[in-house]
């Protein structure tokens, strides 16, 4: 089972295409706060997907500055390249679930 953290308000069918992959757990945060707080609350986080816009830049740099050991944060290419954060060559919710899901298992 790999657990993701998805950040961000608009998940758009990020669920749905999950409910395909019964190998995939999807928690959510709305924000970094939040993430935070999950992040420190569960260690079974496999990885960290930001979905949160223009905040995902200060997102990803609280995470590693709360918790250097946290999992990997990613984001899709529409969110652009993001410092400590893995870029995914995708962009609609399957294909960012199959990148991210490619990514973790080639990391195993």
């Amino acid at each position: 089972m790999i657990t993701v953290l998805v950040v961000g308000s608009d998940l758009g069918g990020l669920a749905a295409a999950a409910s395909g992959h019964p190998s995939v757990e999807i928690m959510t945060a709305i924000a970094g706060e939040d993430a935070l707080e999950k992040l420190a609350r569960n260690r079974r986080i496999d990885a960290v997907l930001l979905l949160a816009g223009e905040a995902c830049g200060e997102i990803a740099a609280a995470i590693r500055e709360e918790d250097p050991g946290a999992p990997p944060v990613f984001v899709p290419a529409s969110g652009g390249a993001i410092p400590s954060a893995r870029l995914l060559d995708a962009d609609s919710p399957e294909q960012i679930l199959e990148a991210l899901v490619h990514a973790l298992s080639a990391d195993r």
